[in-house]
């Protein structure tokens, strides 16, 4: 009976001790990278970045970070198709990155694994209307921003001469009328309809609610009273400057660099070819296109930084303590306008030195005054496969009208989301 009892005894003992072990392992979380430790014991991070343009920088940043804090940054590269489903692979099996990109088309998707930063102090810190949200909670921190709109010589024209539909076809006449080209678009898929078909969207009370109903057939660009002007702004653009099908984006840049072209339909990003035509003789700016009296840029985010919702508490910890000191350290702010070539995302990061078009972006995304990137909501390759076959067909055929355009892009809609 007491070797009974002994035995009773020791089961016993080890039962608790057993389940005392897994009381303590069940309160760690489920993907703790960093073996359940305290924030300030974690050591390493990994942050999978899909930009390749800024592979070298984002290392060299990371090497800084590292000789602060002590905290080692892994960096991951991954580029395009195969960053999406590699970064899909990674956090369904629970060895996501600390810290990743992700776009707005994507947030949706990866909703689960989106860490909410909201009540992080950086974010205070974003431009209006430029973080990225799901549920109404940021999720997302811009890289940096981008925006396009009317690119125009301050030798020939001001905003003042294009405010609206009336002043905009008189500067069109006006300079047809003395050998200059008004505006130039060029043949390419965006810059033939993409980004100036995205100011009617963009102008819509709820661009995502409007584009939503476009795909359900509820609506019509022919019937929309933006659309309809809109139409009337290409018919005087085919009247009165260079048929874009004859332009290619490197004419464009061209025609407008040796005075050719007054005005171009084009984005921060052009301005680095201007500079192979070394002094232009003349400054330049970007103003709003100035349907029904815009005056606001299309500004908008290529990607945003996220952290891991999946990782232990201490990661996301220190993710967010990675990317506090990006946004508000000097060596982070640096990095982001210098070294990264950024226009900041967030008002707390001064450019001085920005070249005039993205002096004019970042300056429009401060303030407030932007108009979103509708076109990011649009249904996969539409613009590509669908519309521009039907702005191509409208500036190749003399006798095609606006309204015709508009029909047009309406039937390519509805082919592009059967």
């Amino acid at each position: 009976m007491k070797a009974n009892r002994k035995l009773i005894l020791l089961v016993s003992s080890l039962l608790i001790v057993a389940l005392a072990l897994a009381g303590c392992g069940s309160s760690e979380n489920k993907n703790a990278g960093d073996g359940g430790k305290s924030p300030s014991e974690v050591k390493r991070i990994t942050v999978f970045n899909s930009k390749v343009e800024i592979s070298e920088q984002l290392e060299e940043l990371a090497a800084k970070y590292t000789e602060e804090t002590g905290i080692d940054v892994e960096i991951w590269g991954s580029t395009g198709d195969s960053y999406l489903q590699t970064l899909q692979t990674k956090l369904s099996s629970n060895q996501g990155p600390t810290v990743f990109s992700v776009k707005l088309s994507e947030a949706d998707k990866l909703k689960s694994y989106l860490y909410d930063q909201s009540n992080e102090e950086y974010v205070k810190n974003i431009a209006p209307n430029m973080a990225l949200k799901v549920d109404d909670k940021v999720v997302g921190v811009p890289y940096g921003v981008e925006g396009y709109g009317l690119v125009y010589n301050k030798s020939l024209v001001s905003p003042e001469d294009v405010k609206d539909y009336d002043s905009f076809v008189k500067t069109l006449e006006k300079f047809k009328a003395e050998g200059i080209n008004g505006l130039g678009l060029s043949q390419e898929g965006y810059f033939l309809i993409g980004h100036i078909l995205n100011t009617p969207f963009a102008l819509q009370k709820d661009p995502v609610d409007y584009v939503d109903k476009l795909n359900k057939g509820e609506v019509k660009m022919a019937d929309t009273k933006e659309f309809q002007e809109f139409a009337k702004f290409m018919d005087a653009i085919k009247a009165n400057t260079r048929n874009p099908m004859e332009v290619k984006y490197d004419d464009q840049i061209g025609d407008f660099a040796t005075g050719k072209s007054a005005m171009i339909h084009q984005g921060n990003w052009a301005y680095g070819m201007f500079k192979d035509y070394g002094d232009l003789g003349f400054e330049m700016g970007m103003m709003p296109f100035p349907l029904s009296g815009n005056d606001k840029l299309a500004v908008g985010v290529a990607s945003n930084w996220a952290i891991n919702a999946d990782a232990s508490e201490a990661e996301i910890k220190a993710g967010v303590d990675f990317l506090n000191w990006m946004f508000t350290s000097e060596t982070g702010k640096h990095y982001i306008v210098d070294e990264f070539g950024f226009i900041p995302a967030m008002t707390n990061i001064e450019a001085g030195n920005l070249d005039p078009l993205s002096k004019a972006v970042h300056e429009a995304s401060n303030s407030g005054k932007t108009i979103p990137w509708a076109y990011n909501y649009f249904p996969p390759n539409t613009i590509i496969n669908d519309l521009v076959p039907a702005t191509q067909e409208y500036f190749l055929s003399a006798d095609m009208t606006g309204e015709q355009l508009l029909q047009k892009l309406d039937a390519a809609w509805a082919n592009s989301v059967k």
